[in-house]
């Protein structure tokens, strides 16, 4: 089958949206989904600084949601018409997989950013024949279709609008999660949130529908507003005296802070800003050395790398679209809409900081 697909050729290209080839159906354990919406993260445009460790020519995407029109076997768990969610890939059978802890997949990286999975690889190529990368993400949903693992879709609710929920499969999966799973915050708990992107104010919603005192820490003054807007009390990010601010608003200091900058002064302010025994929480890639500041790490503090929100997707995007459906997760207020024909659009106001979570529609 043909279909349009976004392709990245080359790390300094714009896409281009161009006809592929799909070579077969679904092997055994797939299933393959017509694309209905695709969110674009910053893990997507992080490719054309991977230094070369990211193959291309590459179809792109892994927010993808959209309905399933055909699976290969009983055994997928899943059948024709169901609408699904699709989220990052994992082995299924390593020590972490089996501990519910599939983000922390053995074969994470070459699942999902490096290659994807030997057997049954993505059997697409362009036009005139070219071979193209193989899946990213396990689906490359950039394009009007992709071919998916099927542990990797989670059925919703067919009365959703599915356009919109891509990205209940990473980017807001991982705020949320790092805030109801890694942190298990409740009532009464005090959060510091650095950066008020999709990821940032994902974070902010679930500490809000948690019962979490929230305090939201940004540069630009219409992030704040709509962290103010989803319960978090908004905080502009200056040169000195953060962590001080941030401790006078919670109390004597947060319980737990989600940094989403991977600024290493930021991360410093959110350590100085913690309680006694307090939890950093870092989600984003460092992109160098992190110096900490003396003493920042004393009297129980700690600091973790939290990846896609310690979740399991098949449980935890569920309990995401009942939040939504009970008025407590408005992750829908974050989305704006492009056609698939204006990716590169949507990347230049990702980037500038004009949309917080652009969705592509094929």
């Amino acid at each position: 089958m043909r279909f349009d697909a976004a392709v990245l050729r080359a790390y300094g290209d714009p896409f281009t949206v161009e006809e592929v080839v799909l070579d077969a159906g679904p092997a055994e354990g797939e299933i393959l989904v017509r694309v209905a919406g695709c969110g674009m993260c910053r893990t997507d445009l992080a490719v054309r600084h991977s230094a070369g460790r990211s193959p291309l020519p590459a179809v792109l995407g892994h927010e993808g949601a959209g309905v399933v029109v055909e699976t290969g076997g009983p055994d997928t768990g899943l059948s024709t018409g169901d609408h699904v969610v699709l989220g990052f890939d994992s082995c299924g059978h390593c020590r972490t997989c089996l501990s519910a802890a599939p983000a922390y997949c053995d074969s994470f990286a070459s699942l999902n950013l490096f290659g994807g999975r030997a057997e049954h690889a993505a059997r697409f190529r362009d036009a005139a024949g070219g071979e193209l990368a193989p899946r990213w993400f396990g689906q490359s949903s950039f394009a009007g279709y992709a071919m998916v693992p099927a542990r990797n879709a989670v059925r919703v609710d067919a009365s959703l609008p599915v356009e919109l929920l891509g990205p209940l499969g990473c980017g807001f999966l991982t705020g949320a999660g790092a805030v109801l799973n890694s942190f298990g915050a409740g009532p009464g708990d005090t959060l510091a949130v650095f950066g008020a992107g999709a990821v940032g104010l994902a974070a902010v919603m679930a500490a809000t529908a948690a019962g979490a005192v929230t305090v939201a820490v940004d540069r630009f003054p219409e992030r704040l507003a709509l962290a103010e807007r989803f319960g978090a009390i908004a905080l502009r990010a200056g040169p000195s005296g953060l962590a001080d601010r941030i401790r006078g608003r919670t109390d004597g200091g947060a319980q737990y802070a989600l940094d989403t900058t991977g600024s290493a002064p930021l991360i410093n302010d959110a350590l100085r800003a913690l309680r006694p025994a307090g939890h950093l929480g870092l989600v984003a890639r460092l992109r160098g050395a992190l110096p900490l500041e003396p003493g920042s790490l004393d009297r129980g503090r700690r600091i973790s790398h939290i990846c896609e929100g310690d979740a399991v997707p098949r449980l935890f995007v569920p309990r995401l679209t009942a939040l939504w459906q009970a008025g407590l997760f408005p992750f829908d207020q974050l989305i704006r809409m492009y056609p698939l024909t204006d990716i590169n659009e949507a990347e230049r106001d990702c980037e500038a900081g004009r949309v917080v979570k652009p969705v592509l529609v094929p």
